[in-house]
């Protein structure tokens, strides 16, 4: 797989290959914004510093952080009932 460059503009499909997501998934990412793209002439074209940050460990963290939060608080939800 070659190298993602911070300073080079990919197209949606070239972002699935590097992040091995479908076409909806990458539809749903764009939709909710967090993958931030600029439309070109009716088509998405998003920055390699984009993709890089969605594959970098801090966010992948703050990911583990929200779910186990979330758990805590749907557990502690269960419990009331």
């Amino acid at each position: 797989m070659p190298e993602i460059k911070p300073n080079k503009v990919y197209t949606t499909k070239e972002t699935q290959d590097f992040l091995k997501i479908s076409t909806s998934t990458i539809k749903r990412l764009l939709k909710k914004g967090i993958i931030q793209a600029n439309k070109v002439g009716g088509r998405y074209r998003i920055w390699g510093r984009e993709i890089l940050r969605l594959v970098s460990p801090k966010v992948e963290k703050k990911a583990v952080n929200f779910y186990q939060s979330l758990k805590k608080k749907t557990k502690k939800a269960i419990e009331k009932w």
